[in-house]
């Protein structure tokens, strides 16, 4: 393997990674908030891309991708209303499995309402063909988007939830909730901000790499399960770690190619996770708190 075709794998396993790690990151601020894992992640990346692909022969692209992030926060600030707040007494399983009936409503209504057909955005500069040469390797414009929009997103998230203090008082409601009531934080309306934060990084996530893969109604499962592994790998909530996951993760199953027939490259994310699940549950640069799921 020539040093060209490595450089080439690697910026493919960055690039693929780096959409692990944001929604990693989704399913962190979810839990930092909740305590709980939003299985419905990658329904809300579907959602906004598939939103953006229906606006955008009405309007710019940049408008249509706002459009369909929003879309998407709505539908997260919707569930958190309809669903969650009306859970008493609340639980892990009970939550969860309110989260996984959700995805599966989503991915059932955008089916009814875009069908099975593959569907995406128009590549955000030049077009497919349209290439830059790295030492050897070429390397898609579309790549550059996905890993600038992607590097922004994480380091604006890490700005506002060390920085802002709205994020300082998300923080202390995911210590400790009840010490955060009694100092006057609106812990539910954090909530809700905290589901929206969610939905509209997936939804933005699924706007970047649409141009370069498949868009579907079902597009969302896979991605979901991989951004999980990179979550769990990484140790739940734990935001930095989750970005690291999600590159490794990425890099793996591109070299993963080399070893094994590339039908086996999904497999890896799940290997990885059952590994970790098996051998210390709480994550990589998780703490033993980590490991042990409680809701709000």
């Amino acid at each position: 393997m020539n040093i060209e075709l490595i450089l080439q794998f690697i910026l493919a396993g960055i690039t693929v990674g780096s959409i692990y790690a944001v929604t990693a990151i989704g399913y962190n601020i979810v839990y930092n908030a909740t305590g709980i894992i939003n299985f419905a992640q990658g329904e809300y990346l579907m959602l906004g891309a598939m939103s953006a692909i229906a606006f955008r022969p009405f309007m710019p692209l940049p408008l249509a991708i706002v459009l369909g992030i929003g879309v998407a926060a709505a539908a997260g600030m919707l569930f958190d209303f309809l669903f969650i707040r009306r859970v008493k007494n609340p639980s892990v399983l009970r939550l969860t499995i309110i989260t996984i009936a959700l995805s599966i409503i989503i991915r059932e209504a955008a089916l009814h309402i875009w069908d099975e057909k593959v569907r995406s955005l128009p590549y955000f500069s030049g077009t497919a063909i349209s290439t830059l040469n790295v030492f050897g390797a070429h390397v898609s414009l579309q790549t550059l988007w996905v890993l600038g929009g992607s590097a922004l997103m994480m380091i604006a998230l890490s700005i506002f939830f060390k920085y802002t203090m709205t994020g300082k008082a998300m923080r202390a409601c995911s210590a400790n909730r009840k010490a955060a009531l009694l100092c006057g934080i609106p812990a539910g309306k954090l909530t809700t901000l905290a589901f929206v934060l969610a939905a509209a990084t997936a939804a933005f996530a699924g706007c970047l790499m649409s141009p370069m893969t498949s868009t579907q109604y079902d597009c969302g499962t896979p991605l979901a399960i991989k951004g999980f592994a990179a979550a769990v790998f990484g140790g739940l909530g734990n935001s930095g770690a989750a970005v690291a996951a999600g590159l490794i993760i990425g890099l793996l199953e591109t070299f993963s190619v080399v070893f094994l027939p590339a039908a086996y490259k999904d497999a890896v994310s799940i290997t990885l996770l059952l590994l970790i699940l098996f051998i210390r549950p709480s994550g990589l640069f998780g703490s033993k708190e980590a490991g042990r799921l409680k809701a709000f």
